[in-house]
This record gives C-alpha cells, structure tokens and sequence, in this order.
C-alpha cells in the first residue's frame, strides 16, 4: 500500500552523506562492535590505485579503527583503459573509482589539492611543478581535522618509491607528521581545526628492509602484520574483500583475484615512538580515552551481548542508552562526534528504516521548480514516529508527530523552487583554472573533501522513544534500466543552456576555410537566444551569429560556420557564447557514464583550439585500430584523412586499400583478436603498406608485433621540454612531406614519451630520436623506423594520443610523415 501527501518546500543549504546502503543483520553486528573501538589511521599516498587496499580492509573490519585514505592527487595524469577520457577529465573518473572502493574496504577517502601532471622521476621535479607549500598545507590540514593515532605511507621519500609523486607523497606525509603538531606551522588552519601529533608514522613496506635494488638499507624496528585474515562475521577474508576493492580501478586495468590465505604485510617505524609489538602500541583504543566514556564501554559492551542476529530491532533500547550517554560527554570530542554519527546510522538499520528523496528529472535550472518523490518504509515492528521532513528551512506542517506504519511505505509529493543564483554543479576541485600545479579551491573547509557536498537534500527527523534523530539525504534521481535495474544518477543543477564545440581542435593546412558545427542544447524548457563564435582578429565566421529557439528541456539544435583562417600561421581559441536575455552563457556539457561509477557531468568553458599550421600529408585513407581509448581518429580526420576503425570484422578484409594502418596506444594489450591478425598485418607491411604502431606495455598478446625483433620496456622521459637529438636527419620521417626540425617540439605537454623500445634489432631499424630526462641516460627507443619488403613499419612511444588531442602542431606533423612515408 502506498500513501500519498503533497507538501511545498523551500530551499537552503546542507553538507550530508549519502543514502546509507541496507546492512545485513552480520554488518550491524560488526558495526556495533566498532563502537568500542576508539583509533584511528591515516593512510597517505600518492595517486588512485597507490593504496594498499588489504591493509585498509584489515585495519577497518578486523582492527576496526577508523580508516582514511590520503591520496594527494586524483590520478589526473594516469592513462585510461576504458575510454578517452584524459587529464581532469580521468581525475574525475578515478574519483569516483576511489569512492567505489572505500565503500567495499571500510576506509574514508580524501584528496589535497595536488594535480597528477604525469609520471616525475624525483620528488625535486615533483615539488617544483606542484606549489609544495600549498600541498604539504593540505596534508597538515587533513592530520589536524582527522587527527589519527598512527599515519602510514605506501612509499619510502627517496628514489627507491620509482615514481616522484610517490616519494613525495612520503616526504609531505614525514613532514607533516611533525607541522601538524606546530602551531606556528600553517596558523590561518587553527581557526577551523587544532594542532595534532599522531603518535607515530610507519611505513607499509613489502618485505623487511624493502631495497627495490637501490643500495639503500633500512636498519629501523618493522612490525610484522598478518592481514590475511578471515572474518567469519562478514563471510569474507580480507583479502577478498581488498581484490574486490581494488577491482574498482577498472579505467587503471586493475581488477584482481583475491589470494586467500596467509599473508603478511611489515610496517617500518619512521617518526614518533617505535612500536614494539602492534602498531597500536601505547595507544589507547577503549573509552578512557574520553573524559567519562567508561560508562559507555559497558553499555557498547552490553549491546554487543544482548544483539540477536534474528532480531536487529531488538538493539535499538541499547543503542538509545549509548546515545544519551554520549550526549553527557564533550561533544566536540572527535570520537564523541564520531560515534554518535555511527549510532545514529546504527538505529536506522535496525529499525528498517529506508528513506530516499528523488526529483523526478535528473537535472534543473536555477530557478526552476523541482518536483520530488519522498520514499520512506520501516520494515520492522520498533515503533519510530515521523516528526517532519524539512526542505531548506521550512517544517513540513502537515506531518506532526506521525508513527510509522510497519511495511508499508509512503511516498510524500512535494515541489521546490531552487533559487535563482544557486551555482552550477561543477565539481568543486574544477571551478578554477589550475595555477602551478594544484587546483585552485577558495575555502579551507572545502579541502580534501573526494566531491561536491549536495547542495539539494532532504531532511527526516525521526523520533524514538523520545529521542530525536535528523538525518539528511541528498535528491538523487533513479530510473529503471532494462537491462541493469534500478540506476542511481545525481542531481544536478545545470545553466539554462550550453553551448558545445563538435572538436576540440581545428587545424588549418592552408588559407581554405573549415566547417566548425557548434551544439546549443536546452536545459530548461523554451529557451531562445543567439549563438556567437568569438574568435580573434583575423579571423573570419560566417555567419557571425545565429538565432536559436528550443522549445523542449534537453532540445538541441546545430548550427555550422565557416571559420576562414588568416594567411599567416598562428593558434588561437575559439569560444561558442550563447545570449539568452542579456546573459552570457559559455560552458559547454559533458557527460562522464561507465557503468561501474555514477554519471559525472561537468562544465568545461565552450572553446576549441584553431590552428592555422604549415601541414602536409599525402596519405589519405587511414585505417585504425583502436586501443585503450584514444583521440587520434579526431586528429587525423583534421588532416583531411579518412579513417576507417578496423576491428576484427575490418582486419579479415582487403587491406591494400589503406594508405597506412596506425594501431591505437595499448591495443597490444587490450584486443585479443589482433593475434590472429599479426601475420596479416606483417604481411600488409610487406607488400608496401604503412603501418605505425603507438606505445604497447610488455606484456603484449601478441609475442612479435613487429617485423623484426623488438623489446618493449618501461623507459620514458617525462620532461615534456627535453631535447630531442635527431639521430637520422636524412631520414624521410623527418623530411617527407613536412621538414621536421626542433621547433616541432616546441609546446609538448606532460611528456615526451613513454614506454620506449629498450632493444631492437639494428640492422633494420633506425632510431630517429635521442632524448632524456635531466641527469639520466640518453634514450634512443622513442621512434623506431624500418623498412620490409615494399613497405614501412614504425613503433613509437611518443605521447601523440596526448599531443593531438591537445592541438600541439609540432606533433601534427611529424604524425602526418609517418603515415606519409609510404606515399612518397
């Protein structure tokens, strides 16, 4: 039976959680026992995916401490194995990814305002491309407002950590574990949190006295821990419970198979007071760590007693007693505050209580008024009564005090006006530019938070047996699937319009004039307006504007301008402006949906880059094997190419039609299908084909993918301004049809290149490039040319699936020689 009720809201702002999944009787249990446990560990690394993953399972379900992950960037700089999203746009993926593990291994997770530039080599290069001051601030300020009893690194702070990300995440963390406890160090902090010292930090190494061949010896006291444990309660090892963790960094590749049974995992003491046996030695995890806490140790331990597997509802009067006791103590005392939240959530799950408020779109407009379903059931016989349900700053009259009925739910009709200046739901991380290295975030109280706090929610307070609980719930829209169920998507509150460039570049061969297709797209129902291209002198659109009218929310309309570029080469950005009542709109859509993680949508500002560049390219018809996910299809197609995908289908038919073939980044190491196709490949090459292979990881399905012995390895330089030697000036990669010369490598961004060939066979291969990152070893690996048969074969590890996509011309040309080479 469903009852229904109308009630019209208001609007305000709240900070709240997400809807709490349901528990099993065996996870409540497990979570009562946590009452009586009073630690906690703050674990600091660098990226996603950098966390041990079974160590914040053990130390969250067996330990049961409260657990925090620490990762100082969002793996911006990380490559992607299941789409093409790349920089901010993968942070905010593997975001999403993070929060899909804590939510299996128990831990919290928290970022600093650090921005993952790509692969560094030193912790020097690390702390000069990142502002250090602003991001050591942030691992401070998180020790200080999550005060943990042990903070423990995934790295050493030196060279045998490999990645400079990673050593300096262990060097901001060893630094910290001292600031945090200063009051002189970081003091603007103090008005919002107090100094803390965490009794000592260790280091989560994988074997004792951890070398990684550097001639490095740690002569420190380690601590052996099993985490390999099984947890009867949960049904699970944790080593199960990790693999599935782990599983969630599906864009990294990183799914994984529980290895159960024994393992052992060793901390290495590094700062504070040595531990002798567990790494909570001298620490006190009971309530006398709380000024009269004692009391409440007895009534957890009573509840612990009395909890029937049967019966959750039965635990609700002891969990009231916990409750009032708490409200006798300091509650500004972290645990205090801490407990009674998980109290709180406690009482709702063995009431059976399950509450959700659902607009009935998955987006608005400031503005507008939103229409809500209010779902709410108590599936248990404990009597709870309904006190009011509140939308920003307004009770609900019509519900006075009201009991719940058992198993039945009622669904409340409501309707809420958002305010007219209420902000866009860019996430917070991204509402600025990035200046030197971090992300620019205003307030010091939105730091470290993994994503925006839902600005729309709802509030229920319930009351039982005369005690008050408030909870808030976020608007999240759901929707049935057909083939998935019942999807979760967030709430979102969008620009009236937006207005979406079709490529990201433009690139201009000659003074010929190019189709740019502009998207204007309604967010809220009959919206009109002007559609203008704003473009730098010398430069010429026509028309210079357009007129829309879009009658339907989500309606879109296209409309094309003929961009002319000036005579003399140069790169300027383009931006689509749409004027709707004398306002400016600038931002653009897109829409971020993989099924493993909730659709993320942002606004990036509606640009392209136009690049009016001396290029030449004499092969025209492309086939292409896609890989990991790229954007050079975008980019060839910019060069007046066609190209043709080739997946299994394409690759079993005639080949000779294409100029030159280009397998995708990683293809080697994602498309089984492709060893069935080697020989063909190879024998395409052969009888005057062009083919160009981008960077593989060892490893690959197929042994030989070339027609000459290549090994791969895991050389790069990551200096995006190195100096690349030319190794074959006469080369006709370097000459035909565009004179390659160092200016061409002027602008690269993040790198040069990764994954170059370590050897090869040099008789039939050429390496045309020399390069290498400050104080190592030249690399000769990047670009790899051979001539078989009537035909042309190229390996290289240069980043063009970054360069392209990002308009850099130098790379534009020397890509258009290698698939050139063979058309001569």
């Amino acid at each position: 039976m469903r009852r229904f009720f109308t009630i019209v809201l208001a609007f305000t702002f709240f900070t709240v959680s997400a809807q709490n999944p349901t528990l099993s009787s065996s996870e409540i249990y497990q979570n009562i026992k946590k009452l009586n446990v009073l630690g906690s560990v703050l674990y600091i690394a660098a990226h996603p995916d950098d966390e041990n993953t079974l160590m914040l399972s053990y130390l969250s379900k067996d330990q049961m401490v409260r657990t925090g992950y620490l990762s100082l960037t969002r793996g911006d700089g990380g490559q992607n194995l299941i789409g093409a999203e790349q920089g901010y746009n993968i942070g905010v993926i593997r975001t999403q990814e993070l929060l899909g593990a804590r939510r299996i291994d128990g831990a919290q997770q928290f970022f600093s305002r650090a921005y993952d530039f790509g692969f560094s080599k030193t912790r020097d290069e690390t702390l000069h491309f990142w502002d250090a001051k602003k991001v050591q601030g942030d691992v401070v300020w998180l020790i200080r407002k999550f005060r943990p009893d042990v903070i423990i690194t995934r790295f050493p702070p030196d060279p045998r950590a490999g990645h400079g990300h990673h050593q300096t995440s262990a060097y901001l963390a060893e630094e910290g574990f001292k600031l945090a406890a200063d009051p002189n160090a970081y003091p603007d902090q103090l008005k919002f949190v107090k100094p803390w010292q965490a009794k000592r930090l260790v280091w989560n190494t994988y074997t004792p006295g951890f070398t990684n061949s550097k001639p490095m010896e740690e002569k420190a006291p380690f601590i052996p821990v099993e985490i390999g444990g099984y947890n009867a309660v949960l049904g699970k090892s944790y080593t199960e419970i990790a693999a599935e963790s782990r599983s969630q960094h599906k864009s990294q590749g990183f799914g994984s198979a529980p290895q159960r049974g024994f393992r052992m995992d060793f901390l290495l003491h590094k700062a504070g007071v040595p531990a002798r046996e567990t790494v909570f030695d001298d620490i006190d995890l009971t309530w006398k760590r709380v000024k009269g806490g004692e009391k409440v140790q007895a009534l957890v331990t009573n509840a612990i007693k009395n909890f029937s597997v049967a019966k959750p509802s039965a635990s609700i009067p002891d969990l009231l007693k916990i409750n009032a006791e708490l409200n006798k103590l300091d509650t500004s005392d972290i645990y205090v505050k801490t407990k009674k939240e998980e109290i709180a959530e406690l009482i709702v799950q063995c009431a059976g209580l399950w509450f959700e408020s659902n607009p009935t779109d998955f987006s608005a407009v400031a503005g507008d008024s939103v229409d809500l379903n209010i779902t709410l059931v108590k599936r248990s016989d404990y009597l709870v009564k309904l006190v009011s349900l509140r939308w920003f700053g307004q009770f609900s009259k019509p519900l006075a005090t009201v009991a719940i009925p058992p198993n039945q739910l009622d669904v409340y009709k409501a309707k809420s006006k958002l305010p007219a200046d209420m902000p866009i739901s860019q996430p917070y991380w991204l509402e600025r530019p990035i200046d030197k290295g971090v992300f620019q975030i205003e307030k010091q109280q939105d730091i470290g938070f993994p994503e925006n706090r839902p600005r729309t929610v709802t509030e229920f307070t319930f009351e039982i047996d005369g005690q008050r609980f408030t909870f808030a719930r976020p608007w999240i829209f759901k929707y049935t699937d057909p083939a998935e169920g019942e999807i979760y998507r967030p709430f979102e509150i969008r620009p009236a319009v937006t207005t979406t460039i079709a490529e990201p570049v433009y690139i201009f061969a000659s003074a010929e004039p190019k189709t740019v297709t502009m998207v204007v797209e309604a967010q809220k129902s009959k919206v009109s307006g002007i559609l203008k291209p704003q473009i730098p002198a010398g430069w010429k659109s026509v028309p210079e504007s357009v007129n829309f009218s879009l009658i339907n929310k989500y309606e879109q309309q296209y409309f094309s301008f003929i961009i002319t570029p000036p005579i003399n080469n140069q790169e300027v950005s383009l931006k689509a402006v749409a004027i709707v009542n004398g306002a400016t709109f600038d931002k653009s859509i897109r829409t971020i949906a993989y099924r493993h993680i909730p659709s993320q949508t942002i606004f990036p500002v509606s640009e392209a880059k136009l690049a009016k560049i001396d290029v030449k390219t004499t092969a025209k018809n492309i086939g292409y094997i896609a890989g990991a996910g790229d954007d050079v299809p975008t980019a060839l197609r910019q060069m007046d190419c066609q190209v043709t995908m080739l997946n299994a289908n394409g690759l079993s038919k005639d080949l000779s039609v294409f100029d030159a073939i280009v397998v995708g980044v990683r293809a080697y190491n994602t498309e089984d299908y492709l060893t069935n196709y080697q020989g063909k490949l190879m024998d395409y090459v052969k009888n005057g084909g062009t083919m160009v292979v981008q960077y593989t990881i060892p490893g690959q399905k197929v042994k030989e993918i070339g027609p000459y012995k290549i090994e791969l390895g895991r050389e790069r330089v990551t200096e995006e301004d190195a100096e690349m030697r030319f190794l074959q000036p006469d080369s006709p990669i370097l000459n035909y049809p565009n004179k390659i010369t160092k200016q061409d490598f002027e602008g690269w961004i993040q790198e040069r290149g990764l994954y170059f060939a370590q050897d090869w066979d040099k008789q039939n291969y050429k390496a045309l490039f020399s390069a290498n990152d400050e104080s190592e070893s030249a690399k000769e690996g990047s670009l790899l040319y051979a001539q078989y048969g009537k035909g042309h074969y190229i390996y290289t590890g240069l980043s063009f699936f970054r360069e392209l996509p990002a308009g850099v011309t130098g790379a534009y040309r020397l890509f258009a020689n290698m698939i050139s080479v063979g058309k001569k």
